[in-house]
């Protein structure tokens, strides 16, 4: 199997998960700039919608949605409990955690991505917006030391998600930058995470400051 990842990205959910499980997948890196892989291949030839994580199957098959990717993956060792079985509430819970990741916390960064575009939407709606998603998140997490009660594939979401919102090239570029020294809570369980061994060398690998 392959992911293609771009340094940073969400891909770098799936990323934490295939080094939690130990997985035998190839990694291939895509420069967003130019749409091309490090082996110098166009990637819109290989996933004409362009985003990013792919996986592609042994026999050529792909998954294309982040979500989807890292319940597939977690799937593979149902052993690592990184998703609860199938048919259990707590599964639901746990899927019910990744929508509210994706469209609330993911896509809430996106204004501020193009803040060119979307201009004063970004700043005055969009980031006030997803700054009280993460500060109910925030009220979720007390006393609690993960998403769903144990380390999950919902983690591993948050926590590259939240990488975003601290990354000094997004606070510069795109005024994107998250202040979460108020939410006590989820800076306590993004410290937790960051010491993972799975995450140290997942962002080792991708060649990201701890």
């Amino acid at each position: 199997m392959k992911l293609y990842y771009i340094p940073g990205a969400c891909s770098l959910s799936s990323h934490i998960i295939i080094n939690e499980l130990n997985l035998p997948i190839e990694l291939i890196k895509v420069e967003h700039s130019t749409q091309t892989t490090d082996q110098g291949e166009n990637y819109l030839s290989i996933n004409p919608l362009g985003y990013i994580p792919l996986l592609v199957l042994d026999d050529g098959s792909q998954l294309t949605e982040g979500s989807v990717i890292n319940q597939y993956l977690a799937d593979l060792k149902p052993e690592a409990d990184l998703i609860p079985s199938h048919g259990t509430f707590e599964k639901y819970k746990v899927q019910e955690t990744l929508s509210f990741l994706s469209t609330e916390i993911h896509k809430g960064f996106i204004p501020l991505l193009y803040s060119k575009l979307s201009g004063s939407y970004g700043t005055d709606t969009a980031k006030p917006k997803l700054e009280a998603r993460f500060a109910w998140l925030d009220k979720e997490m007390a006393g609690k030391d993960y998403l769903n009660g144990k380390f999950s594939i919902t983690d591993a979401y948050l926590f590259a998600l939240i990488k975003w919102g601290q990354a000094s090239w997004l606070k510069s570029t795109y005024n994107a930058d998250i202040n979460f020294d108020r939410l006590t809570n989820l800076k306590d369980w993004y410290e937790r995470i960051m010491t993972r061994e799975s995450v140290m060398k997942s962002l080792n690998e991708e060649g990201l400051k701890q």
